[in-house]
């Protein structure tokens, strides 16, 4: 075999540019509590955000409460969302159908993709944005509507607006 194979992506262009490696991983515990608990007694845990990640990706853990939640067929422009069910089972808009996916089942939609999920029975999913737009405002507010916060139609158009988030 010869090296390189023309029909792969070279690396990308180095960002470390030190000698000998730094310690700087981080960890999030398994059993630190959830950033954000939903009214339905869904969960939200910031695994790593875009600010923790250089803007590279934000990583999220999503926990359905007992019944059925998420949101409605939209797209981003700007950002790409990744689904990976942990556990139990998701209904997924993959922009022709709501297909059921299972524990190990994964769906990525690039920019502009139609999608969305629903979930219910505290099933269990990683939700993964490149790159790593500041989602947590946006969780975060539609948390607060939740408990009792208002929005009007013009601030919540011009919430999605601000949030990537185009409604199909």
């Amino acid at each position: 075999m010869s090296l390189p194979n023309p029909l792969h992506r070279p690396y990308p262009d180095d960002v470390y540019t030190g000698e000998g490696g730094e310690a700087t991983a981080w960890i999030r515990r398994d059993e630190t509590d959830p950033e954000l608990t939903y009214r339905n007694g869904g969960t939200c845990e910031y695994l790593a955000t875009g600010d923790q990640t250089g803007g590279l990706y934000g990583l999220y853990r999503w926990s359905f409460g007992e019944t059925e939640s998420g949101p409605d067929p939209h797209f981003h422009r700007a950002i790409t969302e990744s689904f990976y069910v942990l556990e139990g089972t998701v209904r997924l808009y993959d922009g022709h159908d709501w297909i059921t996916a299972k524990g190990g089942d994964f769906l990525h939609v690039p920019e502009g993709g139609i999608h969305g999920f629903r979930g219910s029975d505290h099933a269990r999913m990683l939700l993964m944005f490149t790159p790593g737009a500041p989602r947590e405002d946006y969780f975060e507010t539609l948390g607060s509507l939740g408990h009792g916060a208002t929005m009007t139609d013009d601030e919540r158009a011009a919430f999605m607006l601000q949030h990537d988030t185009y409604w199909v």
